[in-house]
């Protein structure tokens, strides 16, 4: 996501360079480098033109510490205008008193709006506790109330659909429904065209005449770049909106929608959809899409996401057992499966800072998670306990169980073996302790982040080096001290009592 502006503003930006002051300069070159990337991810010129002179007026003249570089100050600045232009104010819904609270999806056909009213559905009930009713007034594309009515039935959201009548009086007997079965919210599917033209806007606004909606989304596909910006501004003059839902943002790579929709029309970006399925639907945060754009990457959401798929005991259980040196493959497969409810490695590497640059995330062959699963699972409850117990039989018993071969099998268990050794010099350096204590739960979560030392070891076992040596006041001698001492006590003690 973002890619073609994320890998440019990183390269101008890097290049300024030198401490000191922002001068005109310093910064023009600079200025007309983000200009151009802006304007080649499809950034609309306005917006490109616009964020460019408010980074200008807020930058030139600006003090710069003399251990800051004037192009880190820089990143700063752009980072809080691009928060300003796409931020917005208020929720995203207005909530009705009395009565069901009704919201209209609109878009043009092929914008992904009969699966986002489903994840809409979804995220009402699971994240805002409410009780949807999906309404399939869309009547002008060939199945598209039969795909509502499986995306409800996929995830238990029940469904309302006539035949026979009109967009206008199915909505409006969806509404009816709502409040005879006691729902609280209708989410109406309305049908699009290839294009905007009189008969969709006069259809639409029959509709929303019909139920009076209290909250108007517009489903725009971000792919389409600026021609989504245009159809925004089309269905917004016809068609008052409260928000606009980007779709299928994970494949634009240009993030020129994103950045453009909120400047161009006036409407807030409210949700942005991040996938195929049906939960892949995440309200938009404007601090967090700036991080994205800027590489910063987005940890918050990647946590929140964490928090919601991956059970809080059994990682901290894990996390003991580690300590313990009682990681088994069955742990590692638990933490495989919960890398997958994550994305997999491209939806973590996603919102993770630091990406290189030019680094290409469909590289990954997600299929060799699938292989490891496969190898993993073909495996005994013992065999899982005990890698070391497995000869060449068991090996080749396992490939053909996993529909893989004994070099795969090899290549899992000698991982396998690297993470265990990984973790042992950790754990002899203190770090994997001075780590957990604080990010698992139960051993200190939400204290402090680990040190800037913490995270060097950590890259530096992760290179295939050790823990670096501890000065003589350093934590990890603190830590090893403290276990030798705790070590010579418990034999003091065993002797006593023999």
């Amino acid at each position: 996501m973002f890619e073609a502006l994320t890998n440019p503003l990183r390269r101008i930006l890097s290049g300024l360079g030198r401490p000191g002051t922002l001068t005109p300069e310093n910064m023009e070159a600079g200025l007309a480098g983000i200009r151009a990337a802006l304007l080649e991810a499809d950034v609309h010129f306005r917006v490109a033109a616009d964020l460019c002179d408010r980074v200008r007026a807020k930058a030139v003249g600006t003090e710069v510490l003399k251990s800051i570089e004037a192009g880190q100050m820089l990143v700063k600045i752009f980072h809080d205008e691009l928060v300003s232009m796409l931020s917005s104010e208020g929720e995203a819904f207005r909530w009705a008193k009395g009565r069901p609270t009704v919201v209209l999806l609109a878009g043009l056909q092929g914008s992904g709006k009969t699966t986002t009213a489903a994840k809409l559905a979804l995220h009402l009930r699971d994240k805002l506790g409410r009780t949807p009713l999906l309404v399939a007034a869309d009547l002008q594309r060939p199945a598209a109330v039969d795909q509502l009515r499986v995306l409800g039935a996929a995830n238990d959201l029940p469904v309302f659909h006539a035949s026979g009548l009109t967009p206008e009086e199915v909505a409006r007997q969806g509404l009816a429904e709502a409040q005879r079965t006691g729902r609280d919210t209708v989410l109406v599917d309305t049908a699009g065209r290839l294009h905007i033209d009189q008969e969709l806007m006069d259809e639409l606004v029959r509709v929303r005449d019909a139920v009076a909606p209290d909250t108007t989304f517009l489903v725009c596909d971000a792919m389409t770049g600026q021609d989504a910006v245009r159809s925004a501004q089309a269905f917004q003059a016809r068609l008052p909106l409260d928000g606009v839902i980007l779709t299928k943002l994970d494949g634009d790579t240009r993030g020129g929608a994103a950045l453009s929709v909120r400047h161009v029309t006036g409407a807030p970006v409210r949700f942005v959809g991040t996938g195929e399925r049906v939960a892949d639907l995440q309200p938009f945060h404007a601090d967090r899409m700036a991080g994205r754009v800027l590489g910063m990457g987005d940890v918050v959401s990647l946590v929140e996401k964490a928090q919601e798929v991956i059970d809080e005991q059994s990682a901290q259980e894990q996390m003991e057992r580690m300590l313990q040196d009682r990681f088994t493959l069955d742990d590692f497969l638990q933490q495989l499966q919960s890398v997958r409810k994550l994305g997999g490695m491209k939806g973590l590497l996603a919102h993770m800072p630091g990406v290189p640059e030019g680094f290409d995330p469909d590289s990954l062959d997600e299929k060799r998670l699938d292989h490891t699963q496969a190898v993993v699972l073909s495996m005994t409850p013992h065999e899982r306990r005990r890698p070391e117990s497995l000869d060449m039989s068991r090996k080749r018993r396992i490939a053909r169980g996993s529909g893989t071969s004994v070099p795969v099998v090899n290549e899992l268990l000698k991982q396998f073996d690297g993470m265990r050794k990984m973790m042992g010099q950790m754990k002899q350096g203190g770090l994997l302790s001075r780590l957990a204590g604080r990010f698992m739960p139960g051993l200190g979560l939400g204290g402090k982040p680990p040190s800037a030392a913490d995270l060097a070891d950590a890259q530096r076992v992760l290179a295939g080096g050790g823990v670096r040596p501890a000065g003589p006041r350093g934590p990890a001698r603190d830590d090893l001290r403290k276990s030798r001492k705790a070590e010579r006590q418990r034999k003091k003690q065993a002797r006593r009592r023999h």
